[in-house]
């Protein structure tokens, strides 16, 4: 099998890992994060900024508290790597691409999340990959995130409902939002316990998915986890697919 399908680094062709050490290293992790709604502005921690806490306020359309980036999407390989490990379905990239989230994390001064949530796949999507590429990241994080503690993971909390399209296959940012628009609800069948909110009420989640475009997504599973009583959600992603110049 390995003469066959030779396991070689993704950036620099080392024999016997998908990801060496050296390509992994130079893949440096965002030393700022900006206002995960309108981009304008460097705000730590990716909370934010005042602007946007004002008209969030008013009129309710936001719901992550805080969404950190870990890397650029097109710098030293890394959308090539995103792409082998989602659709070449090579599993084990979730261990390097996990540390980097890791890193980012800590980085970022966020406090530790009672719960960790990866965003769900429709069973369709689910079906022909074999496994949720969220959930495998959601995973190494919970057990990497804080020596000696594994944080809970909860995969089957949020389900998604609609097979929505891809969010990069929809141009139209309006378009983005009404075609992820109510596609997630809390799994009742696997937590009758939540018509009351009991598991999740006041506590901090942190939301995992591999790549954000315009942060529709995550501000969606937001919503439905904030309406069952989260008192914090924050987001973690790989990368961004589109953002504004502040970070190009």
């Amino acid at each position: 099998m390995d003469t066959l399908f030779p396991i070689n680094c993704l950036s620099c062709g080392t024999d016997d890992v998908w990801l060496c050490e050296d390509c992994l290293r130079k893949m440096q992790v965002f030393s700022f994060q900006i206002c995960p709604k309108c981009e304008k502005f460097i705000i730590d921690s990716g909370r934010l900024c005042q602007s946007c806490k004002r008209t969030t306020l008013k009129n309710k359309d936001f719901f992550l508290d805080a969404l950190v980036v870990a890397a650029k999407y097109k710098e030293n390989g890394l959308s090539r790597i995103i792409h082998f490990y989602k659709y070449n379905l090579i599993r084990d990239l979730h261990i390097p691409l996990g540390r980097i989230m890791v890193k980012a994390f800590l980085d970022n001064n966020l406090p530790l999340p009672d719960l960790i949530i990866p965003v769900p796949l429709h069973q369709r999507r689910l079906h022909w990959r074999g496994f949720n590429q969220s959930e495998l990241l959601a995973k190494y994080i919970s057990q990497n995130l804080a020596p000696g503690m594994e944080i809970p993971v909860l995969d089957d909390l949020l389900i998604r409902k609609k097979n929505t399209l891809p969010q990069m296959k929809v141009k139209k940012y309006s378009d983005r939002k009404k075609n992820i628009q109510n596609a997630f609800e809390i799994n009742k069948k696997c937590h009758p316990e939540l018509d009351s909110g009991s598991n999740i009420i006041d506590k901090k989640v942190l939301l995992i998915d591999d790549v954000a475009t315009t942060g529709a997504t995550l501000n969606e599973c937001a919503k439905v986890l904030k309406s069952t009583g989260a008192k914090k959600v924050f987001g973690l992603v790989l990368a961004r697919q589109e953002i504004k110049k502040l970070l190009n």
